[in-house]
């Protein structure tokens, strides 16, 4: 499992937090063995009842455990260590091993929780309330909410106009991104990110309101231009990608001058700090 292409969304059950991601590439969810482990047996030393359960498997050559994926999951003392994940059909199995009367709910919650993104694709509506109930979840207020989901329906009407220009590789978009982030920020869409501390996570759920309007606006203006003008391949749709920035440089630029500051800000809303940069700080102090 290719742990860039995970996404970190962890569960509840029953006031405890079940470590869960979700790999894009196979489309599943993997659980984190500890967790649901101590859940059921409510031990108080989870990993030590995991490694022993875990041996004993092994010795009865259950495939589960072969399967088992180890990745890098934040522990409650805020350090990333490497954990034992699987797949729901391979955590039900594990279950089965463990006699306790918490069995039988972790294991209707875990149908619930594979259930999920097979009810998306019958209902889309449900995933976007997700995605609301994450960002709700996460502190973000509900203007910022709406604005977010509005820039994402934008975004894509944008890349349909790029595709139709002869836009096909990932590349290509990421080039002409960063010309309309460029040109109004003064930053490539790595700069920006860097600036922010952030890695993987998504630029603009990083942004502030008024950070995303400006991109958002660049993108609508790109869009417009390009539907226009009809530009085919890389180079001319740069020319307008970076043309179509400029109306949020100016718009920035104006608004910067009635505020008296810079509306770009290296601020997050990460709720975590990356470990080396958490160290670079305790050496400063």
């Amino acid at each position: 499992m290719n742990q860039d292409k995970i996404h970190l969304v962890n569960k509840i059950f029953n006031n405890e937090t079940i470590r869960t991601i979700w790999d894009k590439e196979s489309e599943k969810y993997y659980i984190s063995v500890v967790d649901i482990v101590g859940v059921i047996s409510e031990s108080k030393d989870k990993q030590g009842y995991w490694r022993k359960l875990k041996q004993r498997l092994r010795e009865e050559g259950n495939e589960t455990v072969t399967n088992c994926h180890a990745l890098k999951l934040k522990a409650q003392d805020g350090k990333y260590r490497l954990t034992d994940v699987v797949d729901i059909e391979g955590m039900f199995r594990i279950i089965e091993s463990i006699p306790s009367k918490n069995a039988e709910p972790i294991k209707q919650w875990l149908a619930k929780l594979g259930s999920e993104r097979i009810d998306e694709t019958f209902d889309p509506s449900l995933a976007a309330q997700r995605s609301i109930d994450l960002y709700r979840a996460k502190g973000y207020e509900e203007k910022w909410i709406e604005n977010r989901l509005k820039g994402i329906l934008n975004r894509n009407k944008l890349t349909d106009v790029w595709k139709e220009g002869g836009i096909t590789e990932n590349k290509e978009y990421a080039i002409l991104t960063n010309e309309i982030y460029k040109e109004w920020s003064g930053k490539k869409a790595s700069e920006y990110k860097s600036y922010k501390n952030i890695r993987k996570e998504s630029l603009k759920d990083n942004m502030s309101d008024i950070e995303i309007a400006l991109t958002d606006l660049g993108e609508i203006a790109t869009r417009e231009l390009a539907k226009e003008h009809k530009p085919y391949e890389l180079e001319q749709n740069k020319v307008i990608a970076k043309m179509r920035g400029n109306v949020s440089k100016v718009a920035r630029d104006n608004l910067e001058q009635k505020l008296g500051k810079s509306i770009i800000s290296n601020q997050n809303n990460l709720n975590y700090q990356y470990l080396e940069e958490k160290e670079k700080l305790n050496n400063k102090q």
